[in-house]
């Protein structure tokens, strides 16, 4: 069986819809809440579904039927102020599994983050030395957490400590596609538009503070979540490959180019006005994000990404535009 942190969020429901299309054994680990949660993994064969404070006794009890575990569960809102949380949930967590795939010997793939870079200014290069990560500075305590681990599973390789047989982390940058809904104003921005043109009003893009970036001229690598599944199914088909990986389409887009493809999808002109940035973000924006996707070509991976337009309008006619919108 395959362990799915975080398996009933976004990510970690459309990684359970490309396993389950493999006719995979399928755990996900993850609360549900009150909510409509539970509709993204609604449609797929599930062996069991556990709570996280119980993952360590399903994970004892079951350790000879697990195949592989993909870590996807984390505290991923970058506004949370809750730093002890977010370390318990983002770091000892993390390095719990890690540990744990190392003794049994199990694979171990796990959700990174593009916000490790930090405002880009050191570059966006998967270099997983410790020197290169020393190099990166985040801008909030999701960043920083996710970034820790990182560190720390480099400084296990440097050490030759016990390891996973396989040890895979995952840079995701700006991702879109079903199964967000239950994030509230966490969302992709593509979804947000779509909503304002079912409402028939304008959409308040984020105005620019940077005299270099006009407003909305803002970029961002946008990938399709079902790019990143391709990804974590040919890693686990590959166990031989380990590293820590960029996962994005590796061109910068801008909201506004975002914007004109969510309107072009629903056959609307564009609708678009700007607003004032929360004082508390001002000084923690990233105003530009591309992944280097070469690290990952090299390893043997040639699946093409889908580009922007193709993937929102996509995104639009197959899911949002439906009664039945879910992965």
């Amino acid at each position: 069986m395959i362990i799915i942190t975080g398996g009933a969020g976004f990510i970690g429901s459309n990684l359970v819809a490309g396993l389950a299309s493999r006719h995979e054994r399928i755990v996900v680990c993850d609360w549900l809440g009150r909510d409509d949660k539970w509709r993204n993994i609604s449609k797929h064969e599930l062996d069991h579904i556990i709570a996280p404070e119980n993952l360590e006794a399903f994970l004892n009890e079951f350790q000879a039927e697990v195949k592989a575990i993909f870590h996807m569960g984390a505290i991923s809102t970058t506004t949370e102020t809750d730093a002890d949380l977010i370390i318990d949930t983002n770091f000892r967590l993390s390095r719990h599994l890690w540990n744990w795939c190392a003794l049994y010997n199990k694979p171990f793939i796990y959700a990174s983050s593009a916000a490790t870079y930090g405002d880009g200014s050191a570059g966006f290069n998967d270099d997983e030395s410790l020197e290169a990560l020393d190099k990166l500075h985040q801008l909030n305590t999701y960043a920083w957490s996710k970034h820790l681990f990182d560190r720390w599973v480099a400084r296990q390789k440097q050490n030759n400590n016990k390891k996973p047989p396989q040890s895979v982390g995952l840079k995701f940058f700006n991702v879109y596609g079903p199964n967000e809904y239950h994030k509230g104003n966490q969302r992709s921005v593509a979804e947000q538009i779509f909503a304002s043109t079912v409402r028939k009003e304008a959409f308040p893009l984020f105005k620019s503070y940077n005299a270099d970036c006009p407003d909305g001229g803002q970029l961002r690598d946008f990938v399709w979540v079902g790019d990143l599944v391709k990804v974590m199914l040919w890693f686990l088909d590959h166990p031989h490959i380990n590293g820590l990986f960029n996962v994005g389409t590796g061109k910068a887009r801008s909201f506004i180019d975002l914007a004109n493809a969510v309107y072009a999808a629903v056959g609307q002109k564009p609708n678009i006005t700007y607003r004032e940035m929360p004082p508390e973000l001002k000084l923690k924006y990233q105003y530009f994000t591309e992944a280097r996707m070469h690290k990952l070509v090299k390893s043997g991976y040639t699946s093409p990404f889908i580009g922007l337009e193709e993937g929102v309008n996509l995104y639009v006619k197959h899911y949002l535009s439906k009664e039945d919108k879910y992965a």
